[in-house]
């Protein structure tokens, strides 16, 4: 069993990039086990606060979640063109302590995709987070692009996924990243 991470950088009750994730979580193949995780409860990063309590219990929720799986997708929105402060903020968090890099991070199958409104999709962001995973030392995905534009006519209003053609792509990509995560 391939064991897949999901990681939503939208903190929205109705996010798209969540929806995204769930919808591959029904699209994953035989085999492929896909689980999605948000970042509430991940306090900003503050080197005092970790100084003083250590990792939050968020974080070392996620760490572990991380180190279970054989890949990791991020589901990144894109604001101002670049990556959210959410999820930058988790894996700052994630890399903390620097001894901790190596066993979450190093050598584990990464992958960015996005959902979005707009019709110009997620591309800026996914670009800035290959100089993120590049120097945390993952190996990093570029089989497949996921990156769903126009993606509120792409959900019906229980967040389900029904523009066939994206369920297609939705699934084709699951299916690539999974061999690569699996080696």
């Amino acid at each position: 069993m391939i064991k897949l991470l999901g990681i939503s950088g939208s903190l929205r009750q109705q996010s798209l990039n969540t929806a995204l994730l769930h919808a591959m979580q029904e699209r994953a193949t035989s085999g492929v086990q896909i689980e999605v995780a948000t970042l509430h409860g991940i306090p900003l990063y503050d080197g005092d606060l970790e100084a003083a309590s250590g990792i939050p219990d968020a974080v070392s929720t996620l760490k572990q979640k991380i180190i279970a799986s054989h890949g990791v997708i991020l589901a990144s929105p894109e604001y101002n063109g670049s990556v959210p402060g959410v999820l930058k903020n988790a894996i700052d968090w994630l890399s903390r302590p620097p001894a901790d890099i190596a066993q979450v991070f190093n050598d584990r199958a990464f992958t960015v995709i996005g959902a979005t409104p707009s019709g110009f999709g997620t591309i800026l962001a996914q670009d800035a987070w290959l100089t993120v995973l590049r120097q945390l030392g993952t190996r990093y995905w570029t089989g497949g692009k996921l990156l769903l534009s126009r993606a509120h006519d792409a959900f019906d209003d229980k967040g389900k996924l029904i523009n066939d053609r994206s369920k297609e792509d939705v699934q084709k990509f699951i299916q690539g990243f999974a061999q690569f995560a699996e080696h």
